[in-house]
């Protein structure tokens, strides 16, 4: 009887299990219930305190598909189940596009500083067109100089001396003429009582062996100078001319105290702005190289100054002149009417030299 009662027991219970198989287990845990069967880039554990489940980088990995519990069980053991490899091939994929992205933004970089340092270059042979500047006699009435700039570059100037204890025009000349083409002007200077130094800049004229920039005619200016200060002729003995490009050397060593007087023929604010007044939207101040910033100096100018300016400039624009006279205190402006930008001394050279012989008196 016991037997039997077993049997039906036994039966009633498979036809239970007919009717209710329960839930399916996963893929990937049916195939771990064969210790002979795994399924590639998944990792099987034991659920044993000694293991831990971790991914290649040793971190543990807790993240493994199963059923409610978060585990996948078969009747004797429990296993966790890890799928890493997907995880693993989406990593290498962002470190991927994170290598070309990285390479990429080094390139653009780098191409974008070859520009603006091609275009800084270019910038110099536009404001320093010394292959375009044609050489000229020179008078016979001058006393021609060389001596070495503190950088060892040749430096040359002509003078001509001034009577004692008259005042010496120092003079810097535009970025299209030499010295030489300046030695009317130096003449008519003279015969008004001055002596006048004419200092040539590297690059020009007698000096072609250097290469012009910025801070290489602060040199040249500075050389020629310090020559006067040793001969024993004072700053305040010194007159400090420039005219167009040479308005940035001549402000900036007034502003280093070489000079007590100071005369701006077409002068600039600076050269990014003049760029920029042709071009409005282009970024001078990084793509020009040599600024001459003559605006940002003008408070630490503080001898008495002339600005000479046409308003009918047409390469330096009138109203640059008028900022500049604003900007350095005392300064005073005189409007050539319908001056252009070399011809102000041929239209009004008799007021204009007038006005320079008062200056500081």
């Amino acid at each position: 009887m016991g037997n039997l009662r077993d049997h039906d027991e036994h039966d009633r219970i498979q036809a239970v299990r007919t009717r209710h198989p329960g839930p399916s287990l996963p893929k990937e845990e049916r195939k771990a219930e064969d210790p002979q069967t795994h399924q590639e880039g998944v990792r099987y554990v034991h659920d044993r305190s000694e293991h831990l489940p971790h991914d290649r980088s040793g971190r543990c990995k807790f993240n493994a598909p199963s059923d409610a519990s978060g585990l996948s069980r078969d009747s004797s053991r429990k296993l966790f189940v890890f799928p890493v490899a997907d995880k693993d091939r989406a990593s290498k994929a962002t470190c991927v596009l994170s290598r070309r992205a990285l390479r990429f933004i080094v390139l653009l970089v780098g191409f974008a500083l070859v520009v603006v340092a091609s275009v800084r270059q270019l910038s110099r042979r536009w404001l320093f067109p010394v292959h375009e500047v044609p050489s000229a006699a020179t008078g016979a009435e001058v006393v021609a100089h060389t001596w070495l700039a503190r950088d060892g570059t040749v430096v040359h100037a002509f003078e001509l001396a001034a009577p004692p204890e008259a005042r010496t025009i120092v003079y810097f000349h535009n970025n299209r003429e030499t010295v030489e083409h300046t030695l009317t002007l130096a003449s008519d200077l003279r015969a008004r009582g001055f002596g006048v130094m004419l200092v040539e800049y590297r690059g020009y004229g007698t000096s072609r062996g250097g290469v012009p920039t910025e801070r290489g005619l602060y040199l040249d200016a500075e050389t020629a100078l310090e020559v006067l200060h040793r001969r024993g002729i004072p700053a305040s003995r010194i007159v400090l001319w420039g005219t167009s490009l040479g308005t940035g050397v001549a402000a900036e060593m007034a502003r280093r105290g070489h000079g007590s007087m100071l005369v701006l023929v077409t002068p600039y604010t600076s050269i990014p702005d003049l760029v920029c007044d042709v071009v409005p939207l282009l970024p001078a101040r990084l793509l020009v190289a040599d600024h001459f910033d003559t605006l940002s100096k003008s408070e630490d100018i503080h001898v008495p100054t002339v600005v000479i300016h046409g308003d009918a400039d047409e390469i330096v624009p009138f109203w640059m002149g008028e900022t500049i006279a604003r900007a350095i205190r005392g300064a005073r402006l005189l409007r050539v009417v319908g001056g252009h930008h070399g011809d102000l001394f041929a239209r009004d050279g008799e007021r204009l030299l007038s006005e320079v012989a008062r200056l500081g008196t």
